[in-house]
């Protein structure tokens, strides 16, 4: 795979969203807003434009989920900052594997989980696409698939999920992040919209078999 190839898999973004800070030493930083390490700044890198899910999502998401999460397996397809799985983890899922094809990243990842004291985060340096195609090895409760905009990743990586048996299909949690103007993915039949909105910038919905 090539480089240009492997870097046009992080989530890059135009400008800073508001889930994103800056900090002094040249990384930005992502708040946790619930759960056991609420108001938790960690660390993410800046250099390669990573798009956090913004605070205002994020917290919408976890309402949804606030009866949902708690002794749940998480899976952070396209993990970037991890602000997604590592809030799942502060809510009390029992644990979260992230996905990312960045060695750099996947290292702050780990040391972020280190940093929160939690040995329930697994970080796999992966294409998420290639770790997907394999036959599930176990199941998940809870998905988070915001895979980098503009490069039609959404629907190989749903085909993926169901294909080779990930998700746990009869009480699983879908959770889906995309462009603002895209129509949804194709799920299986009998997989419905739970709920959904959009911002000025994304669409994103919960999903589960109905």
């Amino acid at each position: 795979m090539s480089k240009a190839h492997k870097q046009g898999r992080i989530k890059t973004a135009q400008r800073q969203p508001p889930g994103k800070t800056a900090s002094p030493n040249g990384l930005g930083e992502v708040r946790i807003i619930g759960g056991d390490w609420r108001g938790r700044k960690l660390p993410v890198l800046t250099a390669q434009g990573l798009r956090p899910t913004s605070d205002r999502v994020r917290e919408t998401l976890f309402n949804w989920l606030q009866f949902e999460i708690a002794g749940v397996a998480c899976l952070d397809v396209f993990a970037g900052s991890g602000a997604l799985g590592f809030e799942a983890l502060s809510r009390g899922a029992k644990s979260c594997v992230f996905l990312e094809l960045g060695a750099d990243n996947a290292a702050q990842l780990r040391a972020n989980a280190n940093r929160l004291g939690t040995n329930s985060a697994e970080v796999v340096l992966t294409d998420s696409l290639q770790w997907l195609a394999q036959p599930a090895k176990s199941t998940f409760d809870v998905v988070f698939l915001d895979p980098p905009f503009n490069q039609g990743l959404m629907q190989p990586a749903v085909d993926l999920l169901f294909q080779n048996g990930w998700l746990q299909t009869e009480q699983a949690w879908l959770y889906l992040e995309q462009e603002k103007n895209l129509p949804w993915p194709t799920l299986p039949e009998g997989w419905l919209c739970h709920r959904e909105k959009t911002t000025s910038q994304v669409r994103f919905g919960l999903f589960r078999r109905g």
